[in-house]
């Protein structure tokens, strides 16, 4: 009998394993999947230590997008496990803070999803290990584990599912309740959307089971709703605040731009490319983002879970668990299915659900996620049956019907089990950070201006801030914020015209046209950023950055490994 702390390390051991590129050098090494993520958090983990070293405000800044501040708390900054890892930030530095996450999420989700196959469904040490390590590391999940650790760090997701089982079986309704409301306030402060696409399958089963079983649905809705109640009394004064910074405060926005990404039909049986069966896919239609791969879980999988189905469709949990995958799957499609990239002409509910309060900032196709508790506890249900068949066979039969479950379980686990994440070393960054070369031209409180500024696209300014332990504020930058009167959430700030120009001559490869209409944007632009210097770091677009920069303010000096322009007398002259 495999003992729990074997499990436990083994799960361990493959988020290692799955993190080990990083983990080679991790103060050096990138995660190149996740674009320009990882810049952007470990700039959430290091603001967030230097907020609590310094006692500073916790929900906003201005480092970034200065003087107009960026809304943390409308971020993901993950305060429920950056504060209280800041001295492990402060010692070793972001990087380390980051892997640590992602690797010990990663299996703490697994741990949490199997002490709840023990617990709640009394599933069998076995049954149990399955679960947890498909819910951990199904192909969404790995495929968030790229850039998104509000995403992998689930473990207190299957203790809310839990305490809400409890609740619903027990008549300790004030201990239960206020335990959930404690629950769901601490992973507000690690992940908000989890937390609603946990709501909205934990609602489609309870409404399922109702239907199925209204009976005992009946006897427990008084429990239920005095469990909630209480639930909401704990949980409102400890969100209260930080959520009305986060929905009205300074920097707020009102709902996410994103244009339609539901899951095409395919991608449903199609193989992620960081799975073992998986390649990188060719521009097409099931060439999804690589941190977006929400679906794909393969051909064999899907077989077996609509084999699990019908085998065990006369228990009403297996029932109730159908509906949440059937619905998450249609809701997972978008606003119209759509079918090898081509438009079905059919509307998916997504159509109407985006409509609904909050949910109008989720991306559709991470509706998925909702199918991999739902399917790991299918697997787990699956494997105690099997288990208990094999049991009651003969000896000489046994051996042979337990290797053909096994045989059956890897024939759909295995092609979707995860290939370690491709990590690159970062670029270098110039001695003029590193050394502090910058102090000579950056006053206290004023703007270095990277070339070009930072955004999503390109967020390496971050982490020179962050290797100058914050000594310069950064024009514009990678968050999410609001954009014009209607205040829709965009990731960055709203481009100002030097941005533009210089954001332009990087994409075209060629110097823009630079006349006094220009120059008189820039001086602008320097003096509303507050700016002291502008720096152009080494570039894969140097020389025509360098060029465009010498049309708007002159030869640049090189100093350190980058070019620097004090421009300091002219923005002292616009403040006159």
């Amino acid at each position: 009998m495999i003992r729990p702390a074997a499990v436990m390390a083994g799960y361990v051991a493959g988020a290692f394993a799955l993190f080990w590129r990083l983990w080679a050098d991790v103060d050096r090494r990138y995660l190149v999947d996740g674009g320009s993520d990882q810049n952007q958090w470990e700039w959430f983990f290091a603001v967030t230590a230097r907020s609590v070293a310094r006692q500073d405000d916790l929900l906003f800044t201005t480092l970034q997008n200065h003087p107009d501040g960026v809304n943390l708390m409308a971020n993901t900054v993950m305060l429920g496990l950056s504060v209280p890892l800041t001295p492990v930030t402060l010692t070793f530095g972001a990087p380390v803070t980051w892997a640590l996450v992602l690797t010990f999420g990663l299996a703490g989700t697994a741990a949490g999803w199997y002490r709840f196959v023990r617990r709640h469904l009394n599933g069998s040490r076995t049954a149990a290990g399955v679960a947890g390590g498909f819910c951990a590391f199904a192909p969404p999940m790995v495929s968030h584990a790229n850039a998104h650790p509000n995403f992998v760090v689930l473990f207190v997701i299957p203790f809310i599912v839990g305490r809400l089982v409890r609740l619903a079986r027990d008549r300790r309704t004030l201990r239960d309740g206020a335990v959930l409301g404690l629950l769901g306030a601490y992973q507000i402060y690690i992940g908000e959307e989890p937390l609603l696409l946990t709501a909205i399958g934990v609602g489609v089963f309870a409404v399922a089971y109702a239907v199925l079983r209204p009976r005992v649905a009946y006897a427990v809705a008084g429990r239920l709703a005095g469990g909630l109640g209480i639930a909401v009394l704990v949980f409102a004064p400890l969100v209260a605040y930080p959520l009305h910074h986060q929905f009205f405060g300074r920097q707020s926005y009102d709902g996410l731009i994103h244009g339609p990404w539901g899951n095409d039909l395919l991608q449903l049986t199609a193989f992620a490319r960081q799975s073992l069966a998986g390649h990188i896919a060719e521009p097409g239609p099931l060439a999804a983002s690589p941190t977006e791969q929400n679906a794909f879980f393969g051909l064999p999988l899907v077989v077996l879970v609509a084999m699990l189905l019908v085998w065990l469709r006369r228990l009403v949990v297996v029932q109730a668990l159908a509906v949440v995958i059937a619905a998450a799957v249609l809701l997972s499609l978008g606003p119209e299915i759509m079918l090898n990239g081509r438009p079905t002409g059919w509307s998916g509910p997504w159509l109407w659900a985006s409509r609904l309060p909050l949910l109008e900032s989720v991306v559709e196709s991470r509706l998925t996620m909702i199918c991999v508790p739902a399917i790991g506890l299918l697997l787990a249900l699956g494997a105690d049956r099997a288990g208990s068949l094999t049991a009651a066979l003969p000896p000489a039969s046994r051996r042979w019907a337990g290797a053909a479950c096994c045989a059956v379980l890897a024939e759909a686990l295995l092609p979707i089990s995860p290939k370690p994440l491709a990590a690159e070393d970062r670029p270098e960054t110039p001695r003029f950070i590193t050394e502090g070369t910058w102090r000579r031209y950056v006053g206290e409180g004023r703007t270095l201006v990277p070339v070009p500024p930072p955004n999503g696209g390109e967020s390496t300014a971050l982490r020179w801030q962050v290797q100058a332990g914050f000594g310069f504020n950064l024009p514009e930058g990678y968050f999410v914020g609001p954009y014009g009167p209607e205040r829709e959430g965009v990731y960055g700030a709203p481009p100002r015209p030097t941005s533009i120009l210089l954001r332009r001559a990087r994409d075209h490869n060629d110097v823009p046209a630079v006349g006094k209409t220009q120059r008189a944007e820039l001086q602008a632009d320097l003096a509303y950023w507050r700016a002291d210097a502008v720096v152009l770091g080494p570039h894969r677009r140097q020389d025509v950055l360098y060029e465009t920069l010498v049309l708007l303010l002159g030869p640049g000096r090189f100093e350190d490994g980058a070019w620097v322009w004090d421009v300091r007398p002219l923005t002292r002259e616009t403040a006159r």
